[in-house]
């Protein structure tokens, strides 16, 4: 089964008079890293919350940001008296130097950076907090594994034609690989006997055979036909399977792309060197897309 990395949930609740909403979203990396945003109200949750993405995400860059809005009556929050006192005191100050006369209005204080801190709940709310928060960001994860697998369907379905392309065009590679050995034996042949003609001599049908003999082997391709072969069979066989797939896809797809260079430096044939381009084509195609693969 292939997910892919790339993926996007989210999910709202209210309990209490609190709102709570979550936001997920997954980006490409070889590894699994968690980048966890939230209010100073559930900063003790972030533990909780990296353990419940990393026991739904195996791999990629996983930005999570909670929001909370607090209307009930009981909402927890501090004021810091003693900056409050001190911005007003300053502003007194002020006033008096300048000659300016005016009354200090508190609630426009308020609005001031630091005046006005979350505090910190208690073990009963606390507890309470983490519960919803849980279960909201549990419904995001479903949401975003339902997107990732959805994505991840598409690219098996885009990687399983490029590997029937590979197949298609390796059958034409060994289709030719005993005609271009007749043709070479034909051709040299008909240069040698061209040249000795002139000479009146006769060619050496045993000098002839082992020319041709060398020539098969230095350009025999069996070997790697056969193990890209194997690595396309592999490769379908990943994709059934199950857990961080994208890694050994990865690695295979190399593996095809050096198989597909050797035959490429091996073949002495413009047919053949014609399918050659076309498989690595598909593998380049294969490795852009197995990038986004978890």
């Amino acid at each position: 089964m292939i997910n892919s990395m790339t993926g996007y949930g989210e999910a709202q609740g209210e309990a209490d008079g609190v709102s709570y909403a979550v936001e997920i979203k997954t980006v490409n990396n070889r590894y699994l890293k968690t980048i966890i945003k939230l209010p100073e109200l559930a900063s003790f949750l972030e533990e909780d919350i990296d353990k419940l993405l990393r026991k739904n995400i195996l791999r990629g860059t996983i930005n999570y940001a909670l929001r909370l809005k607090d209307t009930s009556t009981s909402a927890l929050f501090d004021i810091d008296e003693t900056a409050l006192k001190s911005v007003m005191e300053k502003l007194s100050r002020a006033g008096s130097s300048t000659g300016i006369n005016g009354t200090i209005d508190i609630g426009n204080l308020l609005i001031l950076p630091g005046i006005i801190q979350p505090a910190l709940p208690d073990k009963k709310r606390a507890e309470h907090i983490r519960k919803h928060v849980l279960e909201i960001s549990q419904e995001a994860l479903d949401k975003l594994k339902q997107m990732r697998a959805t994505e991840g369907g598409y690219l098996e379905t885009d990687i399983k034609k490029c590997c029937t392309a590979i197949e298609d065009d390796l059958e034409q590679i060994r289709g030719r690989s005993s005609i271009v050995m007749q043709e070479y034996a034909e051709k040299l042949k008909k240069r040698v006997n061209e040249l000795l003609a002139r000479a009146e001599l006769k060619i050496d049908e045993g000098i002839l055979a082992r020319e041709v003999a060398i020539f098969a082997d230095r350009s025999d391709i069996s070997e790697e036909v056969s193990r890209l072969d194997s690595h396309l069979q592999q490769f379908e066989q990943c994709c059934n399977g199950v857990d961080l797939v994208g890694r050994r896809l990865d690695f295979i797809s190399q593996e095809m792309l050096r198989e597909a260079n050797t035959i490429a430096s091996k073949a002495s044939d413009t047919e053949t060197t014609r399918y050659v381009v076309n498989i690595k084509c598909q593998i380049d195609r294969i490795k852009e897309q197995v990038q986004n693969i978890e």
